[in-house]
């Protein structure tokens, strides 16, 4: 259930990276997270070539999304573990990681209807909720939690259907190290051959 609902969330996060201009802060959140899921679900279809779809979202997410925040909570208390080199090298992998591995699934919610559907306060965080509704498909709940950045916004995470994105990726790499004796670096390696191989399926 937990990589199922993960595979839809970093799908509509892929969807709504494609779509905002560099450059080009929205007003609010609520009109921020709208433009980048209305325009996203657009843009992205079948049609796009997927090297096309990779280079975009690797390039947005580094732009749009707090990379280090992220990648250093999915690695968990390993991150201390890393040498300052390995840690970098791990922040380099987890962002083309999360290009390839979802980019290919965009193509599913050409059509879909998206909607912002209120906005909150929590904490330093402000949490936008929306609605996504595919064609022959049932509802998904999207809760973006975002951080006001120097006066732009960036994504911390992503909760589909209750369920947070960046905390089951983190249980993905501590099974991951786990199954590999423990070892903090092992996960480096599978990282960097799941993209050798161009593979785009969770890693395991």
């Amino acid at each position: 259930m937990f990589r199922r609902l993960f595979s839809i969330g970093a799908t509509l996060v892929v969807c709504a990276l494609v779509s905002i201009p560099r450059g080009q802060a929205a007003p609010d959140p609520g009109a921020f997270v709208g433009e980048l899921g209305n325009q996203g679900i657009q843009a992205l279809s079948s049609g796009v070539p997927p090297q096309q779809r990779i280079a975009r979202f690797r390039d947005l997410f580094q732009s749009d999304f707090d990379v280090t925040g992220i990648g250093r909570f999915a690695i968990g208390r390993y991150w201390q573990a890393y040498t300052p080199a390995q840690q970098q090298e791990f922040l380099g992998l987890f962002k083309e990681y999360t290009a390839v591995a979802y980019a290919d699934r965009l193509k599913e919610y050409g059509g879909a209807q998206f909607s912002v559907t209120g906005v909150q306060n929590n904490g330093d965080e402000t949490v936008v909720t929306s609605q996504v509704i595919r064609p022959n498909g049932q509802p998904a709940q999207i809760d973006w939690h975002l951080i006001d950045d120097n006066g732009t916004y960036k994504v911390t995470d992503v909760y589909v259907d209750r369920v947070s994105m960046k905390i089951t990726q983190r249980d993905e790499f501590a099974k991951v190290i786990q199954n590999n004796g423990g070892r903090p670096d092992a996960l480096l390696a599978v990282m960097r051959q799941k993209l050798r191989e161009g593979q785009q399926t969770p890693v395991r």
